[in-house]
Order: structure tokens, then C-alpha cells, then sequence
């Protein structure tokens, strides 16, 4: 007589399988709804009584950022993690679907909207007649658009590919020209401020897009030492570019609020307020690392770590969010 025990455990293993897939695509949607909710409403919260006039279409514009910046996280990411993934031992050979190419393709949209925006003299264009293609090649800040636009194609099409690693460049083109974007030439030491910005955002996709792989590839590979030693790895390379972070967040801050002004300014202007709320984010990020590294050090089983580990994904997701605001508020005055 054949036995129907496999069968149905088959049976609930494909359930429970079905059930995972689907809570994972709710916490995706739950995580872009919250991530594009803080672009969109949070200029009005951020500027409620301070004085200030916001720049014409500025939830959009932080919006096209929010996506810009997590379209460079997720390649980015999958780079990082495919140079750990090296050097685990016998790790297996099973990998997580890439999303590069769609995190591409986002970009490219979300770098092509910023560039119509430069092209109608940094105003939302209302039709298409309003937007001067030609006009982009005659200022810096539209050549730096046009720079982004063409690069994401390149990732899009490195990313699918023989050769995904030629990822790199395109992406470092686009960190470059966001770094020299964010500083002109009327500011004060801009190299340096480009400098700063160029390692902040580098530093901060490593971190975010390579946590979401790892945990990506651990969930691929079901548990075992590989997952854990994966985890170990990321993990001491995270206080690294943690420690960057935050060094060239408190200089590039001190930058465009000095010191004896920075504690009015943080409740007294938009930038300030925003800057406030992505350092409490950051904080409880920092909490939920260490947690997951107490987990990963001393619990029976390393991998534990990974549930604080996803905390502290959709957490960073906030952090991108909140980032692509405060490039689209007004700078603060430097009193």
C-alpha cells in the first residue's frame, strides 16, 4: 500500500510556501504605501509654520527622488552581496531572482520626471510643449539630469546582461552626479560638500540594498551556517559604512546648519524637522542592528537575527523615503 504522508506534507510545505509568498507581497505593499505616503505629505507637515514657501511641485519631486535613490539601493545591493556571497564556505548555489533590472527601470522613469522638471526652468511642466529637451545640454544641473537618465539605462541593460557587474559604473555615475547636483557652485566649498555627499550615498546604498539581499539569499538558501556566516559578514561590514555615515551626516549637517544655530533650525525649518525625523529613524535602525547582532553572537541559533534584521529593512525603506524629501525642501539659512 503507498503511503500518502508525503504527499501531504508536500501539500503543507507548498501552503505554508503560498502563505509566505503572500505575506512577503504585503509587506511589500505596505512598505512602498508608507514609503511614498512620507514624499507626498510630509512637505506640508514640514513646513506648517515656518515661514517658508515651498518649491513648485515638491511632493512630486521628492517622490521621483525617494525612487531614484531606492532604484540605485537594490543593484547596488546585489553587488555588494554577490562579493560576500564569494566568500562564504560552501555556500549553495542557489541565488534570489535579481531585481536589478526593474529597480533600473524605475530609476530611469523617476530620472527621466526630474529631467522635465530642469527642462521647463526646475517648474512642473503641464504639457509637453512646455519642456526644453535642447535646453538641458546648456546648464549644469541639466546635463547632471541627462547624466542620470542615460546611466540607469545602462544598469538596465548591464543587469540583464552576461556581465551584471558592469552595474557598477553606470551606478557610480549616478551617485556622482547626485553628489555634484546637490552642492552648485554658488555654495560655499561645494567640492567639499560634493565629497561628503559622494560618500554619505554610497555608504547608505551599500547598507540598505545589501541588508535586503542578504536577507533575500538567506530566505533562498532555508536557514543552515551559510546564512549565518552571510549574515556575520554583512553585518561587520555594516558598522563600517555605518560609522561613514554618520560621520558625513553630522559634517554635511554642520554644513548647511552651523552649530550655534542647528538646535533652532532642527524645529524651526522644514530641513531641520525632516533632518530630525531621519535621525530618530536612524536611531531606532541602530537599535534594531544591534539586536540583530546580540541575536546573531549569542543565540542558539544565529539566524534568529533575522527577524530584527527585517525590522530594520523597512525602517531604512523610511530612511530612503525621508531622504528623498529633504532634497526637495528648501535649504536652511545659514544665520
Amino acid at each position: 500500500m503507498t503511503s500518502t504522508r508525503p504527499t501531504a506534507e508536500a501539500a503543507a510545505d507548498g501552503g505554508s510556501a503560498r502563505r509566505s509568498g503572500t505575506g512577503r507581497a504585503v509587506a511589500v505593499l505596505v512598505l512602498v504605501t508608507l514609503g511614498a505616503l512620507i514624499p507626498l505629505l510630509g512637505p506640508s507637515a514640514a513646513l506648517h509654520d515656518t515661514g517658508e514657501a515651498p518649491a513648485p511641485g515638491t511632493a512630486g519631486i521628492a517622490l521621483l527622488r525617494t525612487v531614484l535613490f531606492a532604484a540605485v539601493c537594490v543593484p547596488a545591493g546585489e553587488l555588494f552581496t554577490a562579493r560576500l556571497v564569494r566568500r562564504v564556505p560552501e555556500a549553495p548555489g542557489e541565488r534570489p531572482r535579481s531585481w536589478a533590472a526593474y529597480a533600473a527601470g524605475a530609476g530611469f522613469v523617476a530620472a527621466l520626471g526630474l529631467a522635465s522638471v530642469v527642462a521647463t526652468g526646475n517648474l512642473v511642466p503641464h504639457d509637453l510643449g512646455q519642456i526644453d529637451v535642447g535646453g538641458l545640454y546648456a546648464t549644469r544641473d541639466g546635463k547632471l539630469a541627462l547624466l542620470e537618465v542615460n546611466a540607469f539605462l545602462l544598469v538596465g541593460l548591464c543587469a540583464v546582461s552576461s556581465r551584471p557587474g558592469r552595474q557598477v559604473w553606470p551606478l557610480a555615475a549616478v551617485v556622482a552626479a547626485e553628489a555634484l547636483r546637490a552642492h552648485p557652485g554658488t555654495e560655499h566649498t561645494p567640492p567639499v560638500g560634493s565629497a561628503l555627499t559622494l560618500v554619505h550615498l554610497t555608504c547608505a546604498a551599500l547598507w540598505v540594498g545589501g541588508l535586503l539581499c542578504v536577507l533575500r539569499t538567506i530566505g533562498r538558501w532555508r536557514g543552515g551556517s551559510a546564512g549565518a556566516a552571510l549574515l556575520g559578514m554583512y553585518a561587520r561590514v555594516a558598522v563600517v559604512l555605518l560609522a561613514a555615515i554618520t560621520a558625513t551626516g553630522v559634517l554635511s549637517s554642520l554644513r548647511r546648519m552651523p552649530a550655534d544655530t542647528i538646535l533652532d533650525q532642527l524645529t524651526a525649518t522644514a530641513y531641520g524637522r525632516t533632518l530630525l525625523a531621519k535621525v530618530f529613524l536612524v536611531a531606532a535602525v541602530i537599535l534594531l542592528a544591534l539586536w540583530a547582532r546580540m541575536r546573531l553572537a549569542r543565540a542558539a541559533d544565529p539566524l534568529t537575527a533575522c527577524s530584527p534584521a527585517r525590522a530594520e529593512v523597512v525602517l531604512l525603506g523610511l530612511v530612503v523615503a525621508a531622504s528623498g524629501l529633504l532634497t526637495a525642501l528648501p535649504l536652511p539659512i545659514r544665520w
